[in-house]
């Protein structure tokens, strides 16, 4: 599969940002700022580099975490709809459901918690009423 550098880039960015290599890199960097601290009388220029420094990279994560959010949210709803189009009982009408608007998601929602309101007063032993899934959702 061919990716543009920026995909790769933020794959490897994400990655490595979440791992404890990370972690332990942004402790130290925190543990020699503030032990420079009294080598720089507690300056405003020595308190200006940690707060530029941390603005610019929390700046730079929030597109960087979006990015893999959005990849991560694709993937998995591709997978949803591959299990919803290979189930036989399930409803196909849901493929695809997060292109609906928030209202109708909200619709969808509340007839779902009346099915399952309807399922636990049935006999386990009956086979599940289908009369909710049988609506048009839009």
């Amino acid at each position: 599969m061919k990716s543009n550098f920026f995909d790769r880039f933020a794959d490897k960015a994400v990655c490595f940002t979440g791992s404890a290599a990370a972690f332990i890199i942004a402790v130290l960097l925190i543990i020699i700022w503030a032990a420079a601290g009294p080598l720089f009388n507690f300056s405003e220029p020595w308190q200006i580099v940690i707060n530029t420094g941390t603005t610019i990279i929390t700046f730079l994560m929030v597109f960087l975490i979006q990015k893999a959010q959005n990849k991560d949210s694709k993937a998995i709803q591709i997978k949803l709809n591959e299990l919803i189009q290979a189930h036989e009982k399930a409803n196909n009408r849901l493929v695809d459901i997060e292109d609906l608007t928030e209202e109708e998601l909200d619709k969808i929602h509340k007839l779902y918690e009346k099915k399952v309101g309807l399922w636990k007063k049935q006999d386990p032993k009956e086979p599940h009423s289908d009369e909710i899934c049988n609506h048009r959702y839009k």
